[in-house]
């Protein structure tokens, strides 16, 4: 059964970092794009970024371009959100899916992406 599970999310000031992780079982990334997700409460899903793990490849939303960084360990089996100079927006739950297309701007916002997992919550504290 193919299954995500992600972490790292907490308690983060404005301008802070956090790196998720997203760990994969039940198949090997290798051979996958993998992409973060985010929703609010009351608002769509929006697709922050992805990495295609074969090669490397990465995309990002403009509004996280420069501040966070997509990596991937395919020994370990999980991808990563490095997430720099935080803002109160980026605050939400994060949720990373896969999806057997290359990784693009136009996948990321389309799909079809699957196997989501149960999402870690990032805080933004004052």
């Amino acid at each position: 059964q193919l299954q995500f599970v992600e972490s790292g999310g907490g308690l983060v000031q404005p301008g802070g970092s956090l790196r998720l992780s997203c760990a994969a079982s039940g198949f090997t990334l290798n051979y996958y794009t993998i992409g973060w997700f985010r929703q609010a409460p009351g608002k769509e899903r929006e697709g922050v970024s992805c990495i295609r793990s074969r090669d490397g490849s990465t995309y990002y939303v403009d509004s996280v371009k420069g501040r966070f960084t997509i990596s991937r360990d395919n020994a370990k089996n999980t991808v990563y959100l490095q997430m720099n100079s935080l803002k109160p927006e980026d605050t939400t739950v994060y949720y990373c899916a896969t999806s057997e297309r290359y990784c693009s701007g136009y996948v990321l916002g389309h799909g079809p992406f699957g196997s989501w997992g149960q999402g870690t919550q990032v805080t933004g504290s004052s």
